[in-house]
């Protein structure tokens, strides 16, 4: 089947009006066109919203590994992340200042380092009633200091501390304040940030158990494809590879090797059967023309597929396999938005499945404009968000083009039939290097 509905929608390049939201795009006199379908979507064809459940249940979450804390960004928790310890671990100051033991005046005290009591120093010995002794910010509290003296508000005249007492506790950071140790921090799923890890690092971890990247490699199929210079002599610039395996990076995935291999079916099974990659990607060939070899191959495999089409434009052609003793594959489409359309409909979610986390989410906006719908299928239509809750169509947006997806932030989901100004819309947010 032919994206060539989107084609037409796109040569409009302009707001649609409300009285064109579901008209079928015209035909250019004189030009050949594979038959569009106009009736109801084919039954094996699964909606968009199934297509995505279907691809976050088929992937299996990676066995864990074991990381240390400066490689584990970006990965999932593959268990709860427990304190090992108190935080603070003991009493610590939490300004530069004073340890005072009751009401003032206080009696300075002799501390074993002349500066005072230092973050990562000796304790120093108990204070009472009416000592003090100089602290820095994060040293450990003496045993009997009641309260904590800023630096500003105190007065020293030899050897006698004056200012107003602090009530019991002030500027003191309790043991175990902030958890006690087996406490639960951060529930397993939770992908890392530079927070999280700070938070490992304090509660005392080394290592942490994590769902690895999954890793990635891409196939890209078609003897068409120039990769490098200008199109010539009916050949065009491959712009699958360039693209591919960095949204599958920014997906989640660690994108092992491209590899382009033509329309040789022989060249494609073998990469194919002897793949170590946790997620195989191809370009092009998921339809069913004479040099289109990922089915025939698929099926000499023994592969299964879990989705062969979505209702969806662009990009209805793509599909998922499960190989019998091998990675998922997801095959995209050769046109650049629809292979685009194929990542975030199969790969994003089969990506966190292989991670251990939850599916994507979405959110809501308003159209500014309205925009046109398929009859059957649900569309997914780049645009740019001009304030928060917004969300403007943009134009260049048929399944061979990249023009509007490459200034786009978001792609809109709209509905079949269309979605008028002012519609209440869902967004895939596109990920950003």
């Amino acid at each position: 089947m032919s994206d060539d509905f989107d084609d037409a929608l796109a040569l409009a390049n302009g707001p649609a009006t409300a009285a064109t939201l579901a008209a079928p795009a015209p035909r250019t006199p004189g030009t050949a066109h594979p038959p569009r379908r106009t009736g109801p979507r084919h039954p094996d064809e699964p909606s968009w919203d199934a297509a995505r459940a279907t691809a976050h249940r088929a992937a299996r979450p990676l066995p864990p590994r074991r990381l240390p804390l400066d490689l584990a960004l970006g990965h999932t928790l593959a268990a709860p992340l427990t304190a090992l310890t108190d935080l603070p671990a003991f009493d610590t100051s939490a300004m530069d200042g004073w340890a005072v033991a009751g009401p003032g005046p206080w009696r300075l005290t002799d501390t074993p380092d002349a500066r005072g009591l230092l973050a990562g120093g000796t304790t120093g010995p108990r204070i009472g009633d009416g000592q003090a002794v100089p602290i820095a910010t994060g040293a450990r509290l003496p045993e009997g200091a009641t309260a904590v003296l800023r630096a500003e508000h105190g007065t020293v005249t030899g050897r006698r501390l004056t200012g107003a007492g602090p009530q019991h506790g002030t500027d003191i950071r309790p043991r175990g304040q902030e958890c006690r140790t087996g406490t639960e921090l951060l529930p397993a799923r939770t992908v890392l940030t530079p927070a999280a890890l700070g938070l490992a690092a304090a509660a005392g971890y080394d290592q942490l158990a994590v769902r690895p990247r999954p890793r990635a490699e891409v196939l890209v199929l078609g003897d068409e494809l120039l990769h490098r210079g200008l199109p010539h002599d009916g050949r065009v610039r491959d712009a699958l590879g360039p693209m591919t395996g960095p949204w599958l990076t920014a997906l989640g995935a660690q994108t092992l090797v491209t590899r382009r291999l033509g329309d040789d079916a022989e060249a494609l099974h073998e990469a194919i059967s002897t793949s170590r990659a946790d997620l195989i990607v191809t370009t092009g060939s998921t339809a069913h023309g004479p040099v289109d070899h990922l089915r025939a191959v698929l099926d000499r495999l023994g592969a299964h597929l879990l989705i062969s089409g979505v209702a969806v434009r662009p990009g209805h052609p793509m599909l998922l396999a499960e190989l019998p003793s091998g990675p998922p594959l997801i095959g995209l489409p050769g046109n650049p938005l629809a292979a685009v359309s194929g990542l975030l409909t199969l790969a994003a979610p089969l990506l966190c499945g292989l991670a251990d986390r939850p599916a994507p989410a979405d959110r809501p906006a308003t159209l500014t404009d309205p925009v046109k719908g398929h009859p059957h299928d649900t569309r997914l239509v780049p645009v740019i968000r001009p304030e928060p809750g917004l969300a403007t169509p943009l134009t260049y947006t048929g399944p061979a083009m990249l023009r509007g997806i490459a200034a786009a932030t978001a792609l809109a989901v709209i509905p079949p039939g269309g979605a008028r100004e002012h519609a209440r819309v869902r967004l895939l947010d596109l990920p950003q290097a």
